[in-house]
Formats: structure tokens, C-alpha cells, sequence
């Protein structure tokens, strides 16, 4: 299952406000139970970047800001949710409540951008013109994605009752040959938006490569913060979770997931 939104705002994620701005809804399950980035992949953004200061877009509840100031950087993060950015200063990151295209920097200067599953929300011109407005000279930008590998059967459970109680729902279950191929398209628009902004080296991906064996009920915890289910109704969020539950039930109660961690990266 992907967070990102198939046919939202005729592809245009960053117009969907709604959904945007509907994880906050349960700030402690989405922090609880979305994975961290692979501790090479911060290591590597940290060691290209010319010194320790970060800009951490669409911060979230500051998952990736706590595992990049573990590795030295000091972060500032921007957030456009005021529940989401209430539980990341409760966990001591200065945040502030804005969404990107419109926060003030205030002169303010930093050696590196990241956006941590959030650039798909942000223009992509508009944000690589404001990234490309605070980075220091050779600061980078770097946008990163987990892409997963849901087992069939498991998204074929949920999709069969995800368009049966929502008929008239934008989202349709990957039809693609691989999960990349999915991302492709938000992949490319990053990179189309960085061309046109100007300013940038030209934009590359870095991959990195891992897996995560999941239980039943750890699985179910983290679905209902998934961006296409964080507004439905509990008694169709339950149906779904129910469905869900049996096909992994189905599978001997667990199963391992593979993932992709894909960063687009480029620099001033």
C-alpha cells in the first residue's frame, strides 16, 4: 500500500491539502509505527552536505530529524500540521507550522533540505525554487521515499474491500510490474520541477536496499496512517482492517517486507 495518492488532484499530490494535512489525526501511531530511513542513507546525506545544518520539510512528527541529529546535524523543521509538529516539539525539534512554498525563512541559510516522505506534498517547482533560495552554495537537496513491496495477497485483500466500500475512491491498487514503477512518475515530476527551478546540478538517485519481517497486528497498527485511510469512517476503516488481517492470517500470521529506500538528491 502507498501513501501517495494515484489520481489526487489529476496527479498533482501537492493539491491534495486534505490529505496532506490529515496524518496529524493520530500523531503518536504514525510516529509508533512508520519506519525509520536506513542509517546508511543518513549517514550518506550528512557526509555529502557541506556542513551540519538541516532543513527538514514537511517534518512530520520528526522521524528523520531524530536520526540526522543523532548523526550530528542540527535541524529545523517545517510542518504544515500543528498536531504533527506539537509531537515532534515534545520530542525537543524546533518546528515551525507552515507549509513549505509559504514559510519565511527570514535569511536564514542552511547546508541541507531533506523531506523525509513529504516532497510529493510540496510544488515541485515552487519547493525546489524556495529550496534552491536557503541552501548555501554546493548545499544539497535530497528527497527521499521507503518503496515497498506489499505481498499480493495482502493488497488484493484490501483493495477488494477498499472499492467496495468506496466505490468512487481515486485510488486503484498498483497495476504496475513493480512497486519502482509506481514511484516512477513522483520520481520524475521531483526532478522535472527541480530542472525548471533552476539553480540545481542535475538530480540523481541514490538506492538503498532493506527488508522488515511483520507481525499481523503490527501491520494493521500502522495501515490506518496511510494517507487514502486517515479520513474514513471506523466502521470502514475496521472493514478494511478485518480483510487485511485475515490474508495475513492466511499467510501463517507474518510476513517480511522488502524495501527501497529511493533519495533524489541534487545541489546547489
Amino acid at each position: 500500500m502507498t501513501t501517495i495518492p494515484s489520481r489526487s488532484s489529476g496527479n498533482e499530490p501537492h493539491k491534495a491539502r486534505q490529505m496532506a494535512e490529515s496524518f496529524g489525526v493520530d500523531a503518536e501511531r504514525y510516529d509508533r509505527t512508520r519506519q525509520p530511513y536506513p542509517d546508511a542513507m543518513v549517514r550518506r546525506i550528512a557526509a555529502a552536505s557541506p556542513g551540519p545544518d538541516l532543513l527538514d520539510v514537511g517534518a512530520g512528527t520528526g522521524i528523520a530529524a531524530r536520526q540526522f541529529e543523532a548523526a550530528g546535524c542540527k535541524v529545523l523543521g517545517v510542518e504544515p500540521d500543528e498536531r504533527m509538529a506539537g509531537f515532534a516539539r515534545r520530542g525537543g525539534l524546533e518546528v515551525e507550522v507552515a507549509t513549505f512554498e509559504a514559510w519565511d525563512p527570514a535569511g536564514r541559510t542552511f547546508d541541507a533540505v531533506i523531506a523525509a516522505t513529504a516532497w510529493h506534498w510540496v510544488d515541485p517547482v515552487a519547493g525546489a525554487a524556495k529550496a534552491a533560495q536557503v541552501l548555501r552554495p554546493g548545499g544539497r537537496l535530497a528527497a527521499f521515499w521507503h518503496v515497498f513491496e506489499t505481498p499480493p495477497a495482502v493488497m488484493e485483500a484490501f483493495a477488494a474491500v477498499y472499492r467496495r466500500l468506496l466505490p468512487d475512491s481515486p485510488f486503484k491498487a498498483p497495476q504496475s510490474k513493480s512497486a519502482m514503477d509506481g514511484y516512477q512518475p513522483i520520481l520524475t515530476k521531483a526532478a522535472e520541477g527541480i530542472r525548471e527551478a533552476g539553480g540545481f546540478t542535475e538530480p540523481e538517485q541514490w538506492h538503498f536496499d532493506w527488508e522488515r519481517t511483520y507481525t499481523r497486528d503490527e501491520w494493521l497498527d500502522q495501515m490506518p496512517t496511510s494517507g487514502i485511510l486517515t479520513q474514513l469512517p471506523p466502521d470502514k476503516l475496521s472493514e478494511i482492517l478485518q480483510a487485511t488481517g485475515t490474508a495475513i492470517d492466511a499467510m501463517g500470521g507474518t510476513f517480511t517486507m522488502p524495501y527501497t529506500t529511493v533519495v533524489l538528491t541534487t545541489t546547489t
